[in-house]
């Protein structure tokens, strides 16, 4: 043994048989034992690594679709606003007709209550004009009967028959003449 720790001692690292069993055995040991964390560590952690990876792929699929669904929403919104706009002006666009149709009816209508106010008017100036008229004849009647019953009594000559009708035209007055 000596003699074999000799044989060893002048080197600096021995190789032997024994240290190569050691060292593959230590080797495949380290490699069972890498296996081995690796399924009982690596492969949760990978498994929750893929969950995670699948958990943002979903949410970035829905965020996406829920962009995509805002955008489709956006679009209605502005159609519909779109459309009720339209809607609105033709609504004020009728309602303004209508109006220029009732302001033109009420127009007409005033126009024609005027046209008659004013023939009823005119028929009254006219029944009036009548009215006068005859009164203006009558009084005339009147004086002439008034005149031959002065002329009958007084059977007066024809210049005191001038003189009372003169008479009789002053207390008539110029006004009466002239309502005609």
């Amino acid at each position: 043994m000596l003699l074999e720790a000799l044989k060893y001692d002048n080197r600096i690292f021995g190789l032997d048989p024994q240290l190569l069993f050691q060292v593959a055995f230590q080797m495949l040991a380290i490699f069972i034992l890498f296996l081995l964390a690796s399924y009982l560590l690596l492969d949760p952690v990978r498994k929750i690594l893929n969950d995670r990876k699948e958990r943002v792929m979903k949410e970035q699929k829905e965020a996406k679709e829920s962009r995509e669904q805002a955008v489709r929403f956006k679009d209605e919104y502005d159609t519909k606003l779109k459309r009720i706009d339209k809607e609105a002006e033709q609504i004020l666009s009728d309602a303004r007709k209508k109006a220029m149709q009732r302001e033109n009816e009420i127009i007409a209508d005033a126009r024609a209550e005027a046209a008659r106010i004013m023939d009823n008017a005119k028929k009254e100036a006219e029944l009036e004009k009548k009215r006068v008229k005859d009164e203006v004849k009558q009084e005339i009647i009147t004086v002439a009967a008034l005149m031959s019953e002065k002329i009958i009594a007084a059977s007066v000559d024809e210049e005191t028959q001038n003189a009372l009708f003169e008479q009789t035209l002053k207390e008539m007055g110029d006004k009466t003449w002239l309502n005609e």
